[in-house]
């Protein structure tokens, strides 16, 4: 992808139950696979567009072990350490401080490392042309809308609002309302009117992006600014001191609900997509891989 920087971060402790369901089941429904973690999974499908030297992995120190038995040598991505955490506010901007030192003109995608994808070639190629658009002429944070098939309360909702432009055969849209982990009665009105499920994949400018934080985060981005600093001075100390005065923020919350007028979303209507984060939606996920399994057989 040129220029271009992917930035992922890894998912949050409690992501280790599906991930264990994921390892304990998929080898029963699929057997073709190859069994790997969910971090594996994000990597593989990410490289598929972007090289891995582009890429960042932004972890917590609580997951040492897991990133242990993750690379056994030392990986080509670089992988940033947050010292505690701080919200997925955070768990965004301290890596895009870092890119935005190595290169102010990137353009970041990030991907949540509990995701399941059935056609990630098609997913990874939308996601080239997204960056492509937003590289050309966007100042807005472009999210990825999934087609929502019910009132789940867990997921972020968007409100497509005017067309903006196509990018292949899917729609790029305006973004009138989001909403975070709403309640049932607004998760059942956004599934009548229409809405998308938030995927939190999500493509950008790096300097957009840090603007939109410095502006509605005034009590998080100058310490991950000081943070990221500290990494080249091989500070831990100094850093964790930094990282611990941060207000802790989550990201869809005070970024995605506080400006859609900054928004734009993207549908990707041919692409069969969940996210991981509970075991019902692993669950779910092997149910439709032993189904595409049986069809196609």
């Amino acid at each position: 992808m040129g220029d271009r920087v992917s930035r992922r971060r890894r998912s949050s402790a409690p992501a280790r139950r599906p991930q264990a369901l994921w390892r304990r089941t998929l080898e029963t429904v699929c057997e073709d696979r190859r069994i790997e973690s969910l971090l594996s999974h994000t990597l593989d499908r990410v490289a598929l567009k972007i090289p891995p030297e582009r890429t960042v992995i932004a972890t917590c120190r609580a997951h040492g072990k897991y990133m242990e038995q993750e690379f056994t040598e030392t990986p080509r991505q670089r992988v940033l350490v947050q010292p505690e955490d701080r919200g997925t506010a955070a768990g965004i901007f301290f890596p895009a401080h870092w890119i935005d030192s190595q290169d102010p003109e990137a353009v970041v995608a990030v991907f949540p490392s509990d995701h399941f994808i059935l056609q990630e070639s098609t997913f990874m190629s939308h996601v080239a042309n997204v960056a492509a658009y937003v590289q050309r002429e966007s100042g807005r944070l472009v999210l990825f809308g999934a087609t929502a098939n019910e009132s789940d309360t867990e997921y972020g909702w968007i409100e497509p609002g005017e067309h903006l432009g196509k990018l292949g055969a899917d729609s790029l849209l305006h973004v009138n309302r989001f909403w975070e982990k709403p309640s049932e009665g607004r998760a059942r009105a956004c599934l009548a009117s229409g809405c998308l499920w938030n995927t939190l994949v999500l493509v950008a400018r790096i300097s957009p992006l840090l603007d939109v934080g410095r502006r509605l985060l005034p009590r998080l981005m100058p310490w991950m600014a000081r943070a990221t600093r500290l990494l080249a001075t091989e500070r831990p100390l100094a850093i964790e001191q930094e990282y611990g005065r941060a207000a802790k923020a989550d990201f869809s919350r005070t970024i995605l609900e506080a400006c859609p007028a900054l928004l734009a979303v993207s549908t990707i209507q041919a692409i069969t997509w969940s996210d991981l984060g509970t075991p019902p939606k692993v669950r779910q996920a092997l149910q439709i891989m032993a189904s595409r399994k049986i069809d196609a057989a």
